[in-house]
């Protein structure tokens, strides 16, 4: 195989798996761990993929941009759906629970419409539009004041008011990226403000996060991989990846959209 042919497949892996490491691909390709990071040094220059230690990764965004929340809603639909639906599953009817902004914890209010006397807490306008359109008359909706972000988050002191003073049971968390060096981050410093306090918060963490979050850093780090109770991921999430993220959270719960 020619290099160019080589590095073609390393990238549609690194597209597919969201990363790949410098080991599996030896294996696979039969050539020297010398020639795969040769590999890897290509495709990085090119603006392909990120390297990271032992393998690389999708090339992700500054640590500071920050698509719109219509952009991020067509992205990894069906495994944010799978996420969501998981997600559900963990809430008792009338306790109080709240939802950081973010597509995936959207996705997991549609699923809240019918839980009897729950009492939401969010920050996010989809998710309260969500409830107040169709959720049911026994259910009370918290929406935070504050200042508008691109995600349709409400964020900064108003926000950060409205939360410090408030108890819950649980909170699922949207997070932009996740590594285990920076934690669970954002690329917006006035939403990791407030997702701060959501943690601190909740009696539990639950984040919600497909694979293309792994090794993607934002510009804030929110809390800690290990502060989280649970963390819903998806198949598409890297074995390598599985097993850090398994060591650090309380409980790592791997779902599959297509079964």
């Amino acid at each position: 195989m020619l290099a160019q042919q080589r590095q073609a497949a390393i990238l549609d892996l690194v597209r597919r798996h969201g990363g790949v490491r410098v080991s599996q691909l030896v294996r696979q390709f039969g050539v020297s761990d010398m020639t795969i990071r040769r590999d890897l040094e290509a495709l990085a220059d090119r603006g392909l993929v990120d390297k990271v230690h032992g393998g690389a990764t999708i090339a992700g965004p500054g640590s500071t941009e920050e698509p719109g929340f219509d952009a991020k809603s067509v992205r990894q639909r069906n495994e944010k759906g799978a996420i969501a639906e998981r997600a559900a599953k963990l809430i008792e009817p009338h306790t109080a629970v709240a939802l950081s902004a973010g597509t995936t914890t959207a996705a997991l209010a549609a699923h809240l419409v019918d839980v009897p006397g729950l009492t939401i807490v969010t920050n996010s306008i989809p998710v309260a539009d969500t409830l107040y359109h169709s959720g049911r008359p026994d259910q009370t909706v918290v929406l935070t004041g504050g200042i508008r972000t691109p995600s349709d988050a409400l964020a900064g002191p108003v926000a950060e008011a409205a939360i410090g003073s408030l108890n819950v049971d649980v909170l699922f968390l949207g997070v932009h990226g996740m590594s285990p060096r920076t934690g669970f981050t954002t690329p917006n410093l006035m939403e990791a403000g407030t997702n701060r306090l959501l943690v601190a918060a909740a009696r539990r963490l639950v984040v919600l996060a497909d694979h293309t979050k792994w090794e993607m850093v934002g510009i804030a780090t929110i809390t800690p991989l290990d502060e989280a109770d649970i963390l819903i991921t998806d198949v598409g999430l890297a074995a390598e990846a599985r097993v850090q993220l398994a060591e650090r959270v309380g409980e790592l719960i791997v779902v599959d959209p297509n079964g």
